[in-house]
């Protein structure tokens, strides 16, 4: 079997797709890649913040279903998704920043002997910097040039998932025979496990809870992690893997920008295997990447009706001059 690449995106839910795009974009100065819609329901936006250029490993998007409720977090969710940033210094900067922009965070701590700075956005969904300083393995991305954070600082990808579950050693079983993940440490009852080169893009972190009830999914919490494969021949190894575990699989899906697999591995946990490519520079130019509403060639003949259902939303940024603070 060919290992996981890495981390490749998070898919979450928020209440707002307006105030998500403002937190992303002005508070984390990640860059939106993509403004497209859900494309099992056409209703709902699909937002993709990303590095410079959107490359995979650095993608966190979201879906804004219309009426959902509040999520509950619990057991038996992915509970918090990683970003990395450069060095422990990066940290003290986004202190200073959350505190200044009224961001609730945690302070920083260390875990796995690595530095990192937990925090939550309007919807309470669970973030954390993670400082890549002394990181080796999976290479990250590169930092939104135009955006407002200096560079030094940015956020340049995606870093540790984490998975809260109540049967741990059944999760455990499932990663490391199925998956091919290694438990690499353990710091009370959180366990690491990574694949393939390692480091912080390429790592999770379970932690065993079976006290807190059982999570329940809505804005605010994840919807589901990808993980990296190279191409479509390396996805159906991942179909054939799993089905003979006894895993339902959705077979292939093309979403265009790159190609998915999606398995249910554990109560409410939904993992996908998605593609390096083609990526999402193929239908917008870089200047303007996320301004307009994109769609897959296979949607492009309801746009009419795509466009009257969702609402406008102005994700312009080639006319702003952002100033770096």
């Amino acid at each position: 079997m060919n290992h996981f690449k890495g981390i490749h995106h998070v898919t979450a839910i928020t209440s707002s797709a307006e105030k998500n795009y403002e937190f992303f974009t002005y508070v984390l100065g990640m860059r939106l890649v993509k403004k497209t819609v859900n494309q099992d329901d056409i209703q709902t936006y699909h937002l993709f913040f990303a590095d410079d250029t959107g490359s995979p490993g650095t993608d966190m998007t979201f879906f804004d279903f219309p009426g959902i409720p509040k999520g509950v977090h619990g057991t038996n969710e992915i509970s918090k998704t990683s970003f990395r940033v450069p060095s422990d210094v990066a940290l003290d900067y986004w202190v200073k920043r959350f505190d200044r922009l009224n961001v609730t965070h945690t302070g920083i701590k260390e875990q796995f002997g690595k530095k990192t700075l937990s925090f939550v956005d309007f919807d309470d969904q669970q973030y954390q910097l993670i400082s890549d300083e002394n990181n080796k393995g999976v290479a990250s991305g590169v930092p939104w040039q135009n955006g407002p954070i200096p560079l030094e600082y940015a956020i340049t990808g995606l870093g540790p998932i984490f998975v809260r579950i109540a049967n741990f050693d059944y999760f455990k079983e499932m990663m490391e025979k199925v998956l091919l993940f290694k438990e690499i440490a353990q710091e009370e009852s959180f366990h690491l496990f990574e694949v393939g080169e390692g480091g912080n893009g390429s790592q999770v972190v379970v932690e065993y809870n079976a006290v807190l009830p059982q999570a329940r999914q809505g804005f605010g919490t994840v919807h589901h992690a990808a993980f990296r494969v190279e191409d479509r021949s390396v996805l159906e190894e991942w179909d054939q893997q799993m089905q003979s575990f006894g895993f339902q699989t959705s077979g292939f899906v093309d979403r265009y920008f790159f190609g998915s697999l999606y398995s249910r591995v554990a109560p409410q946990i939904l993992f996908e295997f998605a593609t390096d490519g083609p990526g999402f520079m193929g239908d917008e130019p870089y200047e303007t990447l996320g301004e307009k509403l994109s769609l897959p060639p296979f949607f492009e003949s309801k746009r009419d009706q795509i466009e009257r259902l969702v609402r406008p939303i102005n994700t312009v940024r080639s006319t702003i001059k952002f100033k770096k603070e």
